[in-house]
């Protein structure tokens, strides 16, 4: 049987990886938007996410 040149793509190869467990939090400073790595919440209470830049923000929530 001859070999053919035709790409083969399986069922989901193309489909993005997540990885359980991770979350990606944006900084809620208005206007802001970056990448958020600084989390404040008081005990039993939503978390908010700031930026470096925009962390002093979020002493308001402790």
């Amino acid at each position: 049987m001859p070999m053919s040149d035709e790409i083969i793509r399986l069922p989901g190869a193309m489909d993005p990886v997540t990885r359980p467990g991770i979350q990606h939090h944006r900084c809620e400073h208005p206007g802001c938007g970056k990448n958020a790595g600084w989390g404040f919440a008081k005990p039993r209470q939503p978390s908010h996410w700031f930026c470096f830049e925009h962390r002093a923000d979020g002493e308001a929530y402790l």
